[in-house]
C-alpha cells in the first residue's frame, strides 16, 4: 500500500508494544510516535500508558521498515528493550496514565542493525489550541488506532482503526481530571491508542455553520474503561493488557473509555527532560 491519504498516514502513527512478565506471561498494548517541539529542538518519543509498561522486566516495540519514503510492505523490526519498565518515564502526576520513551536511541540502534524504520509522527501542529477546543461541540466524531485484544494485520504490520464519539465534552475535565470520556468499544490492547478528531471532507461548527474541508486534531490517549461489576456498580479501571487475568468474566465493559488529553503527553516529555536530561 502506498501511503498517500491522511487516513493512511494515521495508520503509521502507532507501534505495537509487547510485554512479558517474570513468569513468562505475555501481553500487548499500543504506542505512538509523538514529536515534542520546543524553541531549542524537536524530541521524538514513543508514547503509551504507564500501566502498559510498569512492572514488566521484558518488552519490545515493533516498527514498520522503510523503503525510500514509503513503508516496506510486510517488513518491520521488533526491538527488544533491556530493563523495559525502567526505560520509560511517566507523567509526574501519579494518577495520569501516560508514559514516554525517547525514540532517537531506539531508532539509532535499529539503524545500526541494518534497518530504517517508517513512521508518521504526531506533532503540535495537530493539537488543538484552547480556543479551538472551546469551539468544539459536545458531540464530536473520533478515530482511535491500536491493537485491540492483540489483533493486527501481522502480514502487513498494520494496526486496527476504530471509531467512536465524545461521551463528555472535551472542553471539560471529567471529574476534575485531565480526561474526557469516549463512547467506543475499547478492549485490552487498546491501551495507549492515540485518539483523533477526524472529519474528512466536511465538518460543522458549534453554531451550525458548515466548512468544506478536512479537520484533524490529536486529542488524547486511551487509558481506561468503565466496567459494570457483579453488584452492578460502575467502576473504571486501566484497560488490561492482553496477558492480564485480573478482570473477572462477570465484569462487563460498557463501551466508555477514559482518554487523557493531548497536553498530558507534552507534560510527560517535559518531565522526561527534567529528570533524565535531553535525549
Amino acid at each position: 500500500m502506498k501511503v498517500e491519504s491522511l487516513a493512511e498516514k494515521l495508520l503509521y502513527t502507532t507501534v505495537r508494544i509487547d510485554t512479558q512478565t517474570q513468569d513468562g506471561r505475555s501481553g500487548s498494548g499500543t504506542g505512538f510516535v509523538y514529536i515534542y517541539q520546543s524553541d531549542e529542538q524537536n524530541i521524538p518519543v514513543v508514547v503509551t500508558n504507564k500501566h502498559v509498561v510498569e512492572g514488566f522486566p521484558k518488552g519490545s516495540i515493533t516498527f514498520s521498515a522503510r523503503e525510500g519514503d514509503q513503508p516496506k510492505e510486510g517488513a518491520g523490526f521488533k526491538l527488544e528493550i533491556e530493563d523495559f519498565s525502567n526505560a520509560w518515564t511517566g507523567h509526574p502526576t501519579e494518577g495520569v496514565d501516560v508514559a514516554v520513551i525517547p525514540l532517537v536511541p531506539l531508532e539509532s540502534r535499529i539503524n545500526e542493525l541494518g534497518t530504517e524504520i517508517y513512521y508518521q509522527a504526531i506533532s503540535k501542529d495537530i493539537i488543538p489550541s484552547e480556543e479551538q477546543i472551546e469551539g468544539l461541540d459536545a458531540f464530536e466524531e473520533l478515530v482511535f488506532i491500536g491493537y485491540p485484544n492483540g489483533i493486527w494485520d501481522k502480514k502487513n504490520l498494520l494496526p486496527v482503526m476504530r471509531t467512536g464519539t465524545t461521551g463528555t465534552p472535551m472542553v471539560v475535565d471529567f471529574e476534575g481530571n485531565p480526561t474526557f470520556l469516549m463512547d467506543a468499544s475499547v478492549f485490552p490492547g487498546s491501551s495507549g491508542s492515540p485518539v483523533f478528531l477526524y472529519n474528512p471532507g466536511m465538518y460543522y461548527s458549534k453554531s451550525g455553520s458548515t466548512t468544506v474541508g478536512t479537520r484533524l486534531f490529536f486529542v488524547g490517549v486511551v487509558a481506561a474503561v468503565f466496567f459494570r461489576n457483579d453488584m452492578h456498580d460502575i467502576v473504571s479501571i486501566p484497560i488490561p493488557t492482553t496477558n492480564q487475568k485480573a478482570v473477572a468474566i462477570s465484569k462487563e465493559m460498557i463501551d466508555l473509555g477514559i482518554v487523557y488529553k493531548a497536553h498530558t503527553v507534552a507534560e510527560t516529555v517535559e518531565h522526561l527532560i527534567e529528570v533524565r536530561g535531553r535525549p
